[in-house]
Parts: C-alpha cells; structure tokens; sequence
C-alpha cells in the first residue's frame, strides 16, 4: 500500500532490480540424461528399473488418494514414507495405514500431525522427517479441501479455507522440502493434486473458490518447475476427475453422480487406483526424467466437453 500512497515509494519501483533466475544446463548431472543400461540387464530388468520409485517421500493428506499412491510407490520401490495430515483424517486412515506397514515391513512409514496452513508446523516437521529419515527425495501433496456453494453466498472465511489449504498449504510443503532438497544437491520430485477444475468449470456444482484453487495450483507448478530446475527438482501436477472417494459419496450427491457420470466419455467415475499410473510416472527418476511443468489428466476424457 506505500508504494500506491507514497510518492517516494513509486519512485523507488523504477529503481528496481528484477531477481533473476538460472535455469539448468546440459553438463548438470542433476538433470543430465541417465541412460538406462543396456548389458547384463534382461528385459523385464530393465522395465523394472524404468519405473522404480527411489528413496524417500512425504505424503501430505491420508486420505483414499493419498494412500492408494502410497501403496504405490511402495511397490515401485519406495524406501520411506513420511505422511503428513491432522488428527481427524487419522482417526479413520490409520487403520489402512497400520495395514501398509504390515505389507512393507522392509519401508520405514510414519505419522506426523501437520496442519498444512501452520508454516512453523510444517517447516518444523521437515526438520524432524529429515532427522528421522535422512533425506527427503519426493513430495506429493493430496492435502485438500472442497467447497460447494453460490458465489453469491460464499463468505470471506469459507473462500480462506479452501484457498489455505489447497494453495497456501501445498505452497508451504513445496517451500520447506524444496530448501531440503536444495541443500543436499541431490534434486528430487515435487507432485501437486490439481484438478479437472483447475482447468474449465465443474456442472452442476458452483465451487468458485475450489476452482480458482486448483487454477492457482497449476501455476505453482509451473512457477516452481522453471525456477528450481536447475537443482535437479522436477515439479509437476495431477489433474483428477472426478474420483470415487468419500468426499463424492452420499445420498445427497446421487443426482450430482449421475451428471458426472452421464457428461463422462467412459460413462463412470474413476477409481483412485487410476491415478497410481501417474503418480509413479512424474516421481519415478527415469521415467520422469525429462517430464517437468507438467500437469497430466486423468478423467476419462471428461474435460472434452
């Protein structure tokens, strides 16, 4: 506001340096090609390690997305997990999340209580998962909040919600793991949860304040991609449709149900296995190698229309 109302602040912006910043070239080995051997491997080994999920990962919401991609990348390899989400979520994921160290007792899992929209909370528990981990390869963010309601209607704290938790919080994670990943000069991968309604509007619900989220995720994916490229940090982002999770269950939305399937291509929801496909595509170190400010589909075809 001084620059608008102070002179001498206006005068000042003429004076301005622009940060600049250094994208990557082809001599760094955190983003030179990685050509996948060709002697001593047989077929199956080397479509095997075109697909392999290494090290260490932070999850942010446990909810059926967030666990069904991290049993994937525990197939795909993954090391460790470290999963951030609040209390309530847990009360009802634990149990699947008990049943995925059962089935990978050779992975470290564990639990962190994180709010996403506390930025001390969250820089803290990056510390204490870099204490508890090591190291920290990827970050996949599923942490998220809807919003259904008249644009009319919507009040200033509704729409600080959604926007906290979809973009402020996503931002907060990307920030603390980023600078991590920074200093250990190892690069890594950055996956965001965007959405269909990041890129046209939904029918028959109005969610101003989801769509102009998910909207706002789709360009922190590319600002971060181009900027941190040349630390060898991939950034990219997953645009589901419309999935069968809880958030979409319910006698109330059975008419809403019957709309998004009948507009759909495939003439049905998905099914957050869908989305495994992808998530290990845009994290995996070699088959997403050169894949970086992307955001991928996964809807049935429903935003053709």
């Amino acid at each position: 506001m001084a620059s608008i109302t102070n002179p001498d602040a206006r005068n000042d912006l003429t004076k301005r340096i622009l940060a600049q910043m250094t994208l990557s070239q082809a001599s760094n080995p955190l983003t030179a090609l990685i050509p996948l051997p060709k002697e001593n491997f047989t077929p199956s080994e080397r479509a095997r390690r075109r697909f392999a999920i290494e090290g260490n990962a932070i999850v942010t919401g446990a909810g059926g997305i967030g666990l069904s991609a991290i049993r994937a990348l525990l197939e795909h390899g993954a090391s460790g997990i470290a999963i951030f989400d609040v209390p309530v979520s847990y009360a009802t994921s634990t149990p699947a999340i008990d049943d995925l160290k059962k089935d990978f007792p050779q992975a470290k899992i564990a639990t962190y209580n994180v709010d996403v929209r506390d930025e001390e909370l969250v820089n803290k528990t990056v510390d204490l998962v870099i204490k508890d981990f090591g190291v920290v390869d990827m970050l996949l963010c599923f942490a998220g909040v809807v919003g259904c309601e008249h644009a009319h209607e919507l009040k200033a704290d509704d729409w600080k919600r959604v926007m906290d938790v979809n973009v402020t919080g996503s931002w907060f994670c990307a920030q603390a793991v980023g600078k991590k990943m920074i200093a250990q000069k190892s690069g890594g991968s950055i996956l965001f949860t965007a959405s269909i309604s990041g890129h046209r509007v939904n029918f028959p619900q109005p969610q101003v304040a989801y769509n102009t989220s998910k909207a706002a995720v789709l360009q922190l994916t590319r600002s971060l991609a181009a900027e941190w490229s040349s630390f060898g940090i991939r950034v990219n982002s997953l645009s589901p449709g419309y999935m069968d999770t809880i958030l979409n269950e319910g006698a109330g939305l059975a008419a809403s149900r019957a709309i998004w399937a009948d507009r759909n291509p495939m003439g049905r929801m998905g099914d957050v296995e869908e989305l495994s496909g992808a998530v290990i595509l845009l994290c995996s170190k070699q088959a997403g190698r050169y894949i970086n400010g992307v955001d991928i589909v996964v809807d049935g075809g429903g935003i053709i229309f």
